[in-house]
């Protein structure tokens, strides 16, 4: 008669005879084991009753290994590729063989060595390009996640707060209460402004069944792609919730491997194409809990009394949590002047929230996305006929740029630099993003940036034959914009930069500049 195993000695004795036969390696976790033979992986749940996991039945592990086939096939199809049987008996395990099965293990295809992101961002062969990939395939993956209903207890925010207060007590359980002082206080001032936009968040199905462990050791580089895997399969409450908790997870990971700029660039790149931007005063909380849970994993790790190992996500919960004193910076100059690409370069820098009018435009307008584009916004049919296409009309150029401004308030107001890349060619517009930073307290920038008439009309032509940009501007439009008189008035130098965008090394100097530039918002 076969039997599965009951105890944890037994299910080791399955395991080691299982790593034998293969001539695998294994990896083992707290509730897990892992064995790879060259070509394949072979996970196998531990027989465990945990608080936050009940394994210690056949048929619990079955149905826990089904639920890691299904939820990680909609990220990694190609990774996962079933759950594999085992019969026989512990001292004498079949793989995959026939008869009654004593075991059950997810099949998957495995990866190389080193194709971690944690390890790429080691080596330093992470591609900025493919985070910009994976950003946009992450807004796909929420899109199409099953949403959970108003009435569900995901994503209220008495669930939210008792989750964050769980880990704040277990931190305090292993290093003492003034380990998580600062943080319990920090989120009872914080909890009476964020309970009624986590409810609204929740009502507007915000709230879908997601990955909930997101971060540099769940992604894998496969197939040229960054691919998410290993999601929670255990436990609904830490999967199902905010798609911006997803975001924080691996933001919060990035900027505490000191990769602030690749944590802006993705978050960016996130926002781009979901137009999000209505979750950025939830973002911090997201981004303080994630780094919580992190900070108690590496103690749990690292045992008591003992110092955590990799990087201090402590440390980075404290920074995240301190007051924030935001900026706001608007570009100013003609198409193809390089607005863009420098204020990339600024806001991976500075760590801030950039809004560009040709991405809003299009998305206030309701322009379907494209592949083809970049940014996840396609351009319309007349693209390169901007001076016919109502798209760009002065009324909806005006209500373009007031949509920009109630974004970048909310922005502002949630504790975020900002950044706005427009034209800016109008003075009243600039007048009205001075006005407000004024209303926010916030010290408000211009950044000019200028190129020869031939680099720009190059810029533009080498835009449109690639076809991977928001923007629809022409030779005709760049034509419009210089006849007219666009300059910056002399009151406006005290608060404004000067960018050569034909020039290098600029982005550390700006970030700098615009960081440090006292001048007040409210000059005349």
């Amino acid at each position: 008669m076969t039997t599965a195993p009951t105890d944890l000695a037994s299910a080791t004795t399955l395991v080691e005879h299982l790593r034998r036969q293969r001539q695998a390696r294994l990896i083992e976790t707290h509730i897990s084991w892992v064995l790879l033979d060259g070509q394949d992986a072979w996970k196998l749940k531990k027989p465990l009753h945990l608080p936050f996991l009940d394994a210690s039945t056949l048929a619990r592990r079955h149905q826990l290994c089904e639920e890691e086939l299904r939820l990680n096939r909609r990220m990694a199809p190609s990774l996962y590729l079933d759950v594999t049987p085992i019969t026989g008996t512990p001292d004498a395990p079949v793989l995959g063989g026939t008869g009654p099965a004593i075991e059950y293990a997810v099949h998957m295809r495995q990866f190389p060595e080193g194709a971690l992101l944690g390890e790429l961002l080691e080596a330093g062969q992470v591609q900025p390009t493919q985070l910009d990939d994976f950003a946009r395939h992450l807004v796909d993956f929420h899109r199409s996640a099953e949403v959970a209903p108003p009435s569900s207890p995901y994503g209220s925010p008495e669930l939210i707060e008792q989750t964050t207060r769980d880990v704040l007590r277990n931190l305090a359980d292993i290093g003492g209460e003034a380990l998580s002082a600062p943080f319990a206080e920090w989120l009872d001032a914080q909890a009476p402004r964020l309970r009624p936009l986590w409810c609204q968040r929740q009502a507007q199905g915000h709230i879908v069944e997601g990955h909930g462990d997101l971060h540099l050791a769940n992604v894998v580089l496969l197939d040229g792609a960054l691919t998410a895997f290993d999601c929670i399969e255990f436990d609904p409450g830490l999967r199902w919730g905010d798609p911006l908790s997803d975001v924080a997870f691996l933001v919060m990971d990035l900027m505490a491997h000191q990769r602030t700029d690749l944590a802006f660039r993705f978050l960016n790149a996130y926002l781009d194409a979901s137009g999000d931007h209505a979750g950025l005063p939830v973002l911090r909380h997201y981004l303080v809990y994630r780094a919580l849970v992190r900070a108690l994993v590496a103690r749990i790790k690292a045992g008591v009394g003992q110092p955590p190992d990799g990087p201090d996500y402590l440390a980075l919960a404290h920074r995240l949590i301190a007051p924030t004193a935001p900026r706001l910076l608007i570009t100013h100059g003609v198409s193809g002047s390089g607005k863009t690409f420098v204020s990339q370069g600024v806001l991976e820098q500075a760590g801030a929230i950039r809004l560009r009018s040709d991405v809003e435009r299009k998305r206030l307008y309701g322009v379907t996305e494209s592949p083809a584009h970049a940014d996840g916004v396609a351009a319309p049919s007349n693209a390169g006929k901007v001076t016919a296409n109502p798209l760009y009309s002065r009324d909806r150029t005006q209500a373009t740029y007031a949509h920009l401004r109630d974004l970048a308030r909310l922005s502002l107001q949630a504790g975020w630099h900002v950044i706005v890349d427009a034209t800016f060619l109008d003075a009243d517009e600039r007048d009205r993003f001075r006005q407000l930073a004024s209303s926010q307290s916030a010290p408000f920038t211009i950044l000019h940036c200028e190129a020869p008439r031939a680099t720009l009309e190059a810029r533009l032509i080498t835009r449109q034959q690639a076809a991977q940009d928001a923007s629809d501007a022409d030779i005709a439009v760049l034509d419009k914009q210089l006849t007219r008189d666009t300059a910056l008035r002399p009151e406006e130098a005290a608060y404004t930069l000067q960018a050569d965008t034909t020039q290098a090394d600029w982005a550390a100097r700006l970030t700098q500049s615009w960081l440090t530039l006292d001048a007040p918002a409210d000059l005349a």
